[in-house]
């Protein structure tokens, strides 16, 4: 993950939810087939604007999805918990390992302060956690997990090993215990967190770049004094429903660089890969807190607003 505006596409699987977060989600997609090629830096779905292009003089084509396949670019996510137990916690361990040695990766390139990133999202995208993983000394990570229903998920990690490229590489994850009824999802530009409301304005386009503005209130009144969250004032998660494609993205601007102000408004350049349906998830620290707001749009020609859950579907703690 970047400085500025980029897209990782999240998929399979935000995606983590981090701090005290909620997730709130629903189907597309196709999976793109396997490569070895490692995917140079504009081809993690990261924004063209971050690669010395002008998003207003569109033209440019989207970036593939991340997060489709568990080994690419020469390395693999080895998942050693493919399976835990709903509602309760436990560790989630696994390891970067690197195809040609077989040699497990033990030295990265730190990016927004960490190492490795790690997102977990359920399929039906209303479950999202951010992940704070710690790795020993022979290159195995591990970090507490708590997932509430028992059902499939997907596993991100977006890193970047020393020398090479950054790489976003999925896996599956099952949480057993008894399943829950589905979530069904209606129209909204308002999410509501703990107290906060967070009102989406913009629309996410297909194949080209588009802004999206993201404003924080609470209890009525703006929030202008926004704090520092590993190195942002906002980080943006797009899953694209169906196949979970992944796409990271960062603010337009960051703290301490003169003109980004601390609130109320967090802007976002994204590209959509493809028409469809995307689940977004806005992580945002305030009192000392990380929480997310997700929502739910549509790329394409004829998009439809974000979306919100119906009455009793129940938002999820993450960090």
């Amino acid at each position: 993950m970047h400085t500025g505006l980029r897209i990782t596409v999240f998929a399979a699987a935000l995606a983590a939810t981090f701090g005290t977060a909620y997730g709130l989600g629903s189907g597309l997609g196709e999976v793109a087939p396997e490569s070895d090629r490692a995917p140079r830096a504009h081809e993690r779905g990261h924004d063209p604007a971050q690669q010395g292009h002008d998003p207003a003089q569109g033209g440019h084509e989207s970036a593939p999805p991340g997060g489709l396949h568990a080994s690419e670019g020469g390395y693999t996510l080895a998942l050693r918990t493919p399976t835990i137990e709903a509602g309760r916690g436990d560790r989630l361990r696994f390891a970067i390992v690197e195809n040609t040695t077989g040699r497990t990766v033990t030295a990265y390139e730190r990016e927004h302060s960490k190492e490795l990133h790690l997102i977990v999202a359920s399929r039906d995208l209303t479950v999202f956690r951010h992940l704070h993983p710690v790795r020993a000394a022979d290159g195995t990570w591990s970090a507490p997990v708590e997932l509430p229903e028992a059902t499939g998920y997907r596993v991100f990690a977006d890193f970047t090993p020393r020398g090479g490229d950054g790489l976003t590489l999925g896996a599956d994850l099952t949480a057993t215990g008894r399943e829950r009824p589905a979530r069904t999802w209606a129209p909204g530009r308002t999410a509501r967190v703990d107290g906060y409301e967070v009102t989406l304005r913009g629309a996410l386009s297909a194949g080209r770049p588009s802004e999206l503005r993201l404003e924080v209130a609470k209890d009525g009144r703006p929030v202008r004094d926004l704090e520092p969250y590993l190195e942002a004032y906002g980080h943006l998660v797009a899953l694209r429903s169906g196949d979970l494609a992944y796409l990271h993205v960062h603010p337009n601007g960051e703290p301490g660089d003169g003109s980004t102000r601390p609130g109320p408004e967090i802007s976002f350049t994204a590209t959509a890969p493809s028409a469809g349906t995307y689940r977004l998830f806005l992580d945002f620290r305030h009192a000392g807190v990380v929480r997310t707001a997700a929502f739910t749009v549509t790329a394409g020609a004829e998009a439809s607003g974000p979306g919100t859950p119906r009455p009793g579907a129940t938002a999820n703690h993450g960090h």
